[in-house]
């Protein structure tokens, strides 16, 4: 199998497929959020968001991750785009249509929309890490890891951004519009990496439904085997799924710092900033000794910085405590990335990425469900006060039950 260099035209249009893909994503999370909640003022209707993603996501993930390792890798990632040219050009139309029929169709179909990208996202992260490492040296995966996440908050930062300016200056349509563009794009990067890269692996048991399950099973007993690999996971879904306050971000925006689209785009960006930061340090600065240690240390950090936000009443304090908690954030995705790209054989890579992508599935989107839940519950500042001290009792238990994964230096994964 041929490897190629970091200045490839392939490892180039690898991450573009990434950032294309990351902006419409992040893009269409902020108008999305900013229509729902002004239809509904309804903290538990943005929550609804993330569950309306993370079902069909869940119930397509492990299968993708079996047909990644299987078949054509990059035929699968021109389908999953397809979905999302699909699901913003929905998003789009929807937005278009007069105000009184929005208002009497209510939100079934913007969620019904938002639940295609789960099927899509089931398979873009297996199709990027399975082609990342047919692209990169063994001896470069920490680095790869960084650029990698470094292009991913850079769209961090611009998809918010592009997607603020446009709400305040524009309308929600015109952003619908701009994820159309970013979808397209995703298609056409793909498309530009050769099909030897993406060859499909060997089919031992083609059409045999009980050797799928069999091989689905193989991946899910090396992950829940791998004390260091499956605590690395456990951690960050646990801590950003009771931490996390992203889906909520419209409701500070009009009830705590009382602004408008312009300031929600700001706060989705302000993580990426700080998380871009850290990104591009850890790419020149690689994290070897003590990473255990130091990827515990900065879910504790992103669990204090919740609580710094959640307390805020100010926008520039909300601002740096969103920040820093990127850093920290940056922190633990690329040490658990390269966790993840060091313990995994090759012909595994597709299954485990996709168990992987069901622990971040439920930090994100079944957090942003909590997240809604718990507001309405606790009421907004409280619920993300307790999910940071969740955050904090996350931290402890992992300390306690994963000792490997405590005095873990890189260099024992090489």
């Amino acid at each position: 199998m041929p490897h190629y260099t970091f200045v490839s035209r392939s490892f180039i249009a690898l991450l573009s497929y990434r950032l294309f893909v990351i902006l419409c994503y992040q893009i269409t999370a902020v108008v999305v959020g900013w229509q729902i909640y002004q239809l509904t003022a309804d903290a538990l209707a943005l929550g609804l968001i993330g569950l309306a993603e993370v079902i069909p996501y869940f119930a397509s993930a492990l299968f993708a991750g079996y047909a990644v390792d299987r078949y054509n890798k990059r035929r699968l990632g021109l389908m999953a785009c397809s979905l999302l040219v699909l699901m913003t050009s929905a998003l789009l139309v929807y937005s278009l249509l007069p105000s009184e029929q929005v208002q009497s169709w209510g939100t079934v179909p913007i969620y019904a929309a938002i639940a295609l990208s789960g099927f899509a996202r089931a398979f873009l992260s297996p199709v990027y890490n399975t082609l990342l490492v047919q692209l990169v040296e063994r001896s470069d995966y920490a680095r790869a890891a960084g650029i990698g996440s470094s292009i991913f908050q850079l769209a961090q930062i611009g998809g918010p951004a592009i997607a603020g300016g446009l709400l305040y200056f524009g309308s929600v349509s015109m952003v619908y519009g701009v994820t159309v563009v970013f979808a397209v794009l995703s298609v056409v990067a793909l498309w530009l990496i050769p099909n030897v890269v993406a060859a499909p692996a060997k089919l031992p048991h083609a059409g045999d439904v009980r050797a799928v399950f069999s091989d689905i099973g193989q991946g899910l007993r090396f992950v829940f085997g791998h004390q260091i690999l499956l605590s690395a996971l456990a951690l960050d879904m646990f801590a950003v799924l009771f931490g996390g306050a992203m889906a909520l971000l419209p409701a500070f925006v009009a009830d705590v710092l009382h602004s408008g689209p312009e300031t929600l785009g700001l706060l989705r960006a302000a993580p990426a900033i700080g998380a871009l930061s850290m990104g591009l340090y850890l790419t020149k600065h690689p994290i070897d000794r003590h990473a255990g240690k130091i990827l515990l240390g900065a879910v504790t950090g992103f669990g204090a910085c919740m609580m710094v936000f959640a307390l805020s009443k100010v926008l520039w304090l909300s601002v740096l405590a969103l920040a820093v908690s990127g850093l920290f954030d940056s922190v633990s995705v690329v040490l658990r990335s390269t966790i993840l790209q060091l313990s995994t054989p090759d012909d595994m890579r597709g299954r485990v990425s996709a168990i992987n992508g069901l622990f971040i599935g439920s930090s994100n989107e079944l957090g942003a469900f909590e997240s809604g839940l718990a507001a309405k519950w606790l009421g907004l500042i409280p619920s993300v006060l307790t999910g940071a001290g969740v955050t904090f009792l996350v931290v402890a238990v992992a300390t306690k039950v994963a000792p490997r994964l405590r005095a873990l230096h890189m260099k024992d994964l090489i």
